[in-house]
């Protein structure tokens, strides 16, 4: 599947703003997950790496490093979508024994603030659990629904393709 984020809905966001706008104030939440018939510790090295969304995610083209390093807290980077599309992000913690990671947007294209951002991965009788959560603001005058329906597709993308690619 090669899909950016705009073929993710923020076209669509960005027209739908006018209509059903959602008043300033109140937390927003997005949470998708999958099964994956592949042990957990192989899922985690898939996705681990903060650096390395274009390796597993159809909407992302590169990452660029501007602060930091790897999986250290703290380390930002530069997520650019293959539309163009620039994402700055910080990683708020890395969790190896966990196998989970959270993040925060910084700087982004859609119309949210305060957004973090939690992915994890449990095992599971039949190998793994991948969990992709997150919470956020909207700024005034933006769908809240539709926000939530964008960034839904966009982990749905992700977690679709590892289900795609599992083996």
């Amino acid at each position: 599947m090669n899909t950016s984020i705009r073929n993710l809905g923020v076209g669509l966001l960005m027209t739908g703003i006018a209509g059903g706008v959602l008043a300033a104030g109140g937390s927003l939440s997005v949470t998708e997950k999958i099964d994956l018939p592949v042990p957990a510790a192989k899922t985690w090295d898939t996705i681990k790496d903060f650096d390395g969304w274009q390796t597993w995610h159809p909407a992302f083209a590169g990452t660029a490093i501007s602060k930091g390093k790897g999986n250290n807290v703290g380390t930002v980077r530069i997520l650019s979508t293959k539309d163009g599309a620039k994402f700055v992000e910080e990683l708020v913690s890395h969790q190896v024994g966990s196998r989970t990671y959270q993040y925060r947007i910084i700087e982004s294209p859609l119309p949210i603030v305060d957004y973090v951002s939690t992915i994890e991965v449990r095992e599971n009788k039949g190998g793994s659990t991948v969990v992709w959560s997150s919470r956020f603001d909207v700024k005034p005058g933006t769908s809240g629904e539709e926000i939530q329906k964008v960034i839904a597709g966009v982990y749905r993308a992700g977690l679709d393709n590892l289900a795609t690619n599992a083996k």
